[in-house]
């Protein structure tokens, strides 16, 4: 061995193969890096798994797996057969003998390295293109399915009176097909020329010919196949043309034939076919005739037919023939699209009537007595008042509420539904004491109750609450009020992210009140953790070594994962779009969140497409509440399930709600037995059920235009609408629907409906309202009614504008900023009335002591009065001029800074001792407790029910005057 540094007594350093233990342990280290790359992706599949087998959904992971690797290995297969069968296939057409030439020469050293390793070449590069194909075809899973379980729509489209499933099911799906006969076409291709090439069947600068016959032949027969291809294209272009997407001015983003498309791109598409199949026998032809002459010409002819008939000519006719009288040319496409597009939608029978708009001003008394039944005035605006939520009910800092509350229908004191304002008191992993891996995901693991506040009217009494807070109907920690019992914890919400490890040794903190109260998760959720290799695959899925070791996990250890309503629906049905709006209800004593689900396509010919993602957005959409779309670009979309998760176990019910939509047929023969049957949805259930707001957003963006069924006026857009922009909120967003029960015109009693106003493109004042029935128990449910405005009539901005003019409100805005509190305006409520529009908005004050939003003034405005008033009831008689003869049972009284006046007589004395003997004794036990702020609320409790006792009568003075010289109070 040569030394390697040092002198004649120096080291020796030893240079040569290492020894066999280091040998035996580079190679076992090899080993062990392959098996932990193997189980991180084993991992990743068993638990997915295990958790659709936990949620008894694993007939989906099975039949999507299959699917795909169905898919991949067909495909794969065939490309892999393909490439590898050509480059076989040019090597055996080599020439025996090399042209003597230089670049022959240098070639030989290159054919020379592969010789010893072919087999292998040829393995790998059929391998990689296998893979990478496979890998295509398997995301085509969707579309495969669709294709093989498509059911008929029963309609027809105008043009080629082809059923819409062809458009809808085996269009895309004849698409990728021809698709991936390209690529396989153009790859085989690419091999065979490099392979002739390396073995001298091709030639650029040698003498001679520059290719063999054999190589000829070959690489013409792949081209006439590539033409071939490209016959299949044009002919299926034609159908495309149904689907296809244009800029038209007159209609914006237009699908489907025009007079241009009909009358030249359709008949140059069958000339293209007819060439294209001809030019594609030339190139066959090769094989006797060993020539590129006629493929050539056949192919170049193909290439200016495709320029001249394809390009040239319907420019041509665009030109000479269709803009010169456009409107007449297009008028039969234009109703076609019309046509399809309110079909597509669902919006074809939408009751669109003319509507005055400004009522008649000699009317004051009966627009004053129609106003009280007019609607459930919603003064507490669920975009505004979670603070008030989060202030009041929160009750421990890892509790929190969303953003957005919901707006649901419970029964009131009066038998009869209520609009009620609802929130569930969610974990705040953040608002955790002390954060630590078992704190995070052993003891706090659940949300608790539900908080429930009437909708028309907040807090009146100071006995009962702040005045303008939200009048609780359910409230407290655990909670309690007029929903009865029910199981409280919530352990799936839509602010549940993370994980949780639950019913093992380690308890759970269930809620504190008056000390701490534990459990044990006793629901059937969640993925079993007592099997080793189902804690180690959970370790790896959730990089968390500590799954598999720590003592806190046993016997009855669970892991709840996939905890947001939304995301466990789209888990278990993955071919369904996912409104943005999830909401809570109370259903046979269990939380249930509803979700609203779509079935969607690109593929109805003639209907113009829309972005889910920007037609849903408005002031309120965000990342919680924004739709989750399997397709984006839609031009079809039916509102087909309605689903269930419950809060506590977890549990997804999908019902068939639409059931004569045929993509959800479609799916559910794809999927057996994932959907239930609409008659299995319970009462109970169906009570709470509405009409959903996403799908609303994109019927009133098509109804802007398609409100409109006359060509000539579609075509010149006189009567185009727009949705407006908040005017509550200061980015340019436009306005939210608003769940809202109230009557429309002709109506006698008040639906729950979802309403939004239109404005006349590009103007302010109100073009229309439009209001849809969302009472599932109604027959009526999702009739669309618009009242197209016949009147120039002030439009939401307008009337804010001229709300925010009215001198009380610069009053009421000076007085708020000597207390550092601001204003908030809640949402602006438009209810037709009496052939005019009245405004509601609510007015909140948030800062100063309290500082979440409280409700303090009412704005009211019709006929273009605006006023600004304590209460609704004397915002609706300044109004109108008029006082109701009988106080609005859906309005509340005086919210603000005057108090009603005492109550006297012998049941108002009652109530008053009683109130005192209350306050008195929770002061008694407050100043046992040494709580000083319960102690002082009691007094002022006390005070005010013993001033309430000296009013009422003369043993109410007694009382009080006893109270008041014990007290040291009384002169």
């Amino acid at each position: 061995m040569p030394d390697r540094g040092g002198g004649p007594t120096g080291p020796r350093i030893r240079v040569g193969r290492p020894s066999r233990r280091a040998r035996t342990l580079l190679m076992t280290l090899g080993v062990l890096a392959v098996l932990a790359m193997l189980f991180v992706m084993f991992a990743g599949f068993w638990t997915d798994w295990l958790w659709y087998r936990s949620v008894r959904y694993s007939s989906v992971f099975t039949t999507t797996l299959w699917t795909k690797v169905g898919l991949f290995a067909v495909f794969g297969l065939v490309m892999a057969l393909a490439v590898g069968l050509n480059i076989w296939l040019a090597h055996r057409l080599r020439p025996p003998l090399s042209a003597m030439s230089m670049e022959q020469q240098n070639l030989d050293r290159y054919r020379m390295g592969i010789a010893p390793y072919k087999k292998w070449v040829l393995l790998a590069i059929t391998a990689l293109v296998g893979l990478i194909s496979g890998a295509s075809a398997s995301g085509q899973w969707r579309t495969w399915l669709m294709w093989v379980n498509g059911v008929p729509f029963g309609q027809k489209d105008p043009e080629f009176k082809m059923d819409v499933s062809f458009y809808a099911f085996d269009l895309p799906w004849f698409r990728f097909l021809l698709a991936f006969g390209f690529a396989a076409a153009v790859l085989s291709l690419i091999a065979a020329a490099l392979t002739h090439y390396l073995y001298g069947g091709l030639r650029i600068t040698s003498p001679g010919a520059r290719a063999t016959g054999a190589a000829t032949g070959h690489l013409s027969v792949l081209i006439g196949v590539f033409v071939s291809l490209k016959a299949v294209a044009y002919w299926l272009d034609r159908y495309g043309l149904a689907v296809k997407s244009s800029d038209f001015k007159a209609a914006g983003n237009w699908t489907g034939l025009r007079y241009v498309d009909a009358n030249a791109y359709l008949p140059a598409k069958t000339i293209l076919f007819f060439i294209a199949v001809i030019c594609a026998l030339l190139f066959f032809a090769t094989l006797w005739r060993r020539t590129w002459q006629l493929p050539m010409i056949g192919f170049g002819l193909m290439v200016l037919s495709a320029i001249l008939i394809g390009g040239l000519y319907p420019a041509i006719v665009q030109k000479f023939q269709v803009q010169p009288n456009e409107q007449a040319k297009e008028a039969p496409y234009i109703k076609k699209n019309i046509d399809a597009t309110r079909a597509a939608y669902g919006i074809d029978d939408a009751d669109v009537q003319d509507y005055g708009g400004k009522g008649d001003p000699e009317k004051k008394s009966d627009q004053r007595k129609a106003a009280d039944s007019a609607a459930s005035y919603r003064l507490v605006d669920p975009n505004v008042v979670s603070p008030a939520f989060q202030q009041l009910q929160q009750e421990r800092k890892y509790y929190q509420f969303p953003a957005t509350l919901d707006v649901d229908r419970y029964t009131g004191t009066d038998g009869k539904p209520q609009d009620t304002v609802v929130g569930l008191r969610e974990l705040n992993i953040t608002g955790i004491p002390k954060r630590n891996w078992i704190n995070d995901h052993f003891t706090y693991t659940h949300g608790y109750g539900v908080i429930a506040s009437k909708g028309t009217n907040t807090v009146t009494d100071e006995n009962q609450g702040t005045v303008g807070a939200p009048d609780f109907t359910e409230s407290g920690l655990p909670t309690s009020g007029r929903l009865g019992g029910y199981e409280q914890r919530i352990y799936y919400g839509e602010k549940t992210e993370q994980y949780s490890i639950v019913g093992g040794p380690q308890k759970e903190l269930d809620y504190e009140k008056n000390g701490e109260k534990t459990t044990s998760y006793a629901g059937r959720s969640g993925v079993d953790l007592s099997n080793p290799l189902n804690r180690a695959a959970y370790a790896v899925a959730f990089s968390e070594p500590q799954m598999v070791y720590s003592g806190a996990i046993g016997d009855g250890s669970r892991i709840l994962y996939n905890r947001t309503p939304k995301e466990r629906v789209e888990a278990v049905a993955p071919w369904l779009t996912i409104d943005g709006d999830a909401y809570p209800a109370v259903v046979d004593g269990r939380i249930k969140w509803i979700i609203d689900a779509y079935t969607t396509t690109n593929g109805y010919p003639y209907a113009s497409r829309t972005t889910l993602g920007d037609t849903t957005e408005d002031s309120l959409t965000d990342n919680q509440r924004a739709v989750v779309a399997q397709q984006n670009q839609v031009n079809y979309i039916r509102n087909s399930v309605k689903a269930t998760v419950d809060a506590y176990d977890g549990t997804v019910n999908l019902y068939q709600w639409d059931t004569e939509d045929p993509v959800l047929k479609t799916w559910m023969k794809a999927f057996p037995g994932t959907v239930k049957a609409r008659d299995q949805i319970k009462p109970e259930l169906l009570a709470h059920l509405r009409y959903p707001q996403d799908m609303f957003k994109v019927q009133r963006e098509l109804l802007t235009r398609y409100h409109v069924t006359n060509p000539a006026q579609f075509y010149s857009g006189s009567d185009a609408w727009q949705v407006p922009n908040d005017p509550t909120n200061k980015d340019s967003s436009a306005v939210p629907p608003y769940y809202l029960s109230l009557k429309m015109p002709g109506q006698d009693d008040q639906k729950f409906s979802l309403t939004t106003t239109f404005t006349p493109n590009g103007r302010p004042n109100l073009g229309a309202f439009m209001a849809v029935d969302a009472d599932a128990t109604s027959t009526d449910y999702g009739t669309i009614r618009v009242l197209r405005v016949t009147s120039t009539v002030q439009g939401p901005q307008q009337v804010q504008s001229e709300l925010n003019g009215v001198p009380e409100v610069a009053e009421f805005v000076r007085n708020l900023r000597g207390t550092d509190s601001d204003i908030e305006y809640g949402n602006l409520l438009t209810v037709p009335l009496e052939g005019g529009f009245l405004y509601i908005e609510p007015v909140y004050a948030r800062g100063g002591s309290a500082n979440y939003p409280l409700l303090k003034k009412v704005a009211v405005s019709y006929g273009g009065k605006p006023v600004f008033k304590d209460s609704l009831s004397e915002a609706l008689n300044a109004v109108f001029g008029e006082e109701s003869s009988e106080p609005p049972a859906t309005t509340p009284p005086p919210t603000g800074e005057t108090n009603p006046p005492p109550a006297t007589g012998d049941s108002a004395l009652q109530q008053a001792i009683a109130d005192a003997q209350k306050a008195y004794d929770d002061g008694e036990a407050a100043l046992k407790e040494q709580d000083w702020t319960a102690y002082g609320k009691a007094q002022e409790a006390l005070q005010d029910a013993l001033q309430r006792a000296a009013a009422a009568g003369g043993a109410g003075a007694e009382v009080g005057g006893g109270a008041e010289d014990g007290s040291g109070n009384s002169g």
